[in-house]
């Protein structure tokens, strides 16, 4: 978890965000509707983006899990964190740790060239601003700051793209 190893006595009926929250104190990701419809428990697991509220804890036991609180520190934001900061992508705040790791699983899919149901090229899908709100389109944001949550995504992807060439 978040490159450390945590032991945790738990329910095998515990969900993967109920044990991150109540019995490991990592409260980052948040519990919204409890059925995966809004995307605020998303945490990477093998570099994957999951709704931890559907998923059980003792199916990950050897897995790499990345919570909100493993990608940056306050004095060291990821990427995308500071993006979210620097477009206002964050209101009110409570989507936010969910938005920005599925953007960091998502912009990994992108670099593996993996489409999405709005790609108009299979083979190599141009990462456009519909690309982006197709791929986060499991994230609700009551606040409404979509185009915000876009445009820091849309920041990060390019400078990565400007990295890469």
């Amino acid at each position: 978890m978040n490159g450390q190893p945590y032991q945790a006595e738990a329910d095998i009926r515990t969900s993967l965000l109920d044990l991150l929250r109540e019995h490991l104190s990592l409260t980052g990701s948040k519990k919204g509707c409890d059925h995966g419809q809004c995307g605020a428990c998303t945490v990477l697991v093998n570099g994957r983006r999951i709704n931890a509220c559907l998923t059980l804890a003792v199916m990950h036991q050897d897995d790499d899990i990345v919570t909100i609180e493993g990608l940056g520190t306050p004095e060291d934001l990821h990427p995308l964190q500071a993006a979210f900061v620097k477009h206002d992508g964050f209101q009110c705040g409570y989507c936010t740790p969910g938005q920005i790791c599925s953007a960091v699983g998502m912009l990994d899919e992108v670099k593996k060239g993996w489409p999405s149901h709005v790609s108009a090229d299979l083979d190599d899908p141009d990462f456009t601003d519909d690309e982006i709100r197709e791929r986060m389109s499991g994230n609700l944001c009551r606040c409404s700051a979509y185009p915000n949550i876009v445009d820091a995504i849309r920041e990060v992807a390019d400078a990565e793209v400007e990295t890469a060439a």
